[in-house]
């Protein structure tokens, strides 16, 4: 369930590089009009390279606790705020530093996520234990030719046994969580506002599974990317043994 040393890696350096380049824009915003400060006030350079200090400091101090939070696998003080704050542009930032360097979109998401995991699961096994999990599951886990409706109501499912949804219902049984499936975001969004849980263990593709962490913030999702042996979208699989065993670490249960 850790993650690898390669994503963590990957996560490192792409932090590094996109830290140099906002230091080096930065810098550039504030060399350019230097010179013309002059002209208005002669103080006014002092207060702009103060300002521009603050500014770097605040920009190099942030990267530094994002980065000590990836390599130590747990959040240090004020790296979670940081965390949440840089969430949305953070990352879509490192998916274009990671075009720069020849690193794919998905390979950033999963490093992404991987990180995202490890620090999930220090924090929470640093507090109680959660007392609402959710489990979150794409639409398209369910049989494509099965006839039940089970998006608001997942216990309709007949457990014929042709998708994961009946292993699912088992799970939740036994852990006593939630279980919800999902068409989509807003149908997602509105899930989690109903249930209101400590911990979201999600299942989908790359993309729904890093806008699904982004948009939950700051409520903790565990994310897991699911498996497509037919395309995506179509009968999708889920890696039970993984959601199963995230959930017997968190709850102390077998």
């Amino acid at each position: 369930m850790g993650c690898s040393l390669s994503k963590k890696s990957l996560i490192i350096g792409l932090l590094v590089v996109a830290c140099v380049l906002l230091s080096a824009v930065l810098g550039f915003l504030f060399v350019i009009p230097y010179w013309g400060f002059a002209r208005i006030h002669p103080m006014l350079p002092q207060v702009a390279g103060g300002l521009f200090v603050l500014m770097l400091a605040g920009l190099l101090a942030g990267f530094a606790l994002l980065i000590a939070a990836v390599v130590l696998g747990r959040d240090v003080p004020f790296s979670a705020w940081f965390r949440h704050l840089s969430a949305h542009g953070l990352l879509t930032l490192l998916i274009g530093v990671g075009r720069l360097m020849g690193v794919s979109k998905k390979a950033v998401q999963h490093a992404f996520v991987g990180v995202n995991n490890e620090l999930v699961l220090a924090s929470l096994r640093s507090r109680k234990k959660p007392r609402r999990v959710l489990l979150l599951m794409p639409h398209c886990i369910q049989f494509s030719q099965c006839p039940v409706r089970i998006t608001f109501q997942v216990d309709n499912c007949k457990r014929c046994g042709k998708c994961p949804i009946a292993d699912l219902l088992k799970i939740k049984e036994h852990y006593g969580i939630n279980l919800a499936v999902a068409t989509g975001g807003t149908i997602a969004r509105r899930i989690v506002v109903e249930t209101r849980p400590d911990l979201i263990v999600a299942v989908a593709c790359e993309r729904d599974l890093v806008s699904g962490i982004q948009d939950t913030l700051p409520v903790p999702v565990y994310g897991i990317f699911n498996e497509r042996p037919n395309g995506p979208c179509v009968d999708t699989r889920v890696p039970l043994d993984e959601v199963r065993a995230v959930l017997a670490s968190l709850l102390d249960k077998a």
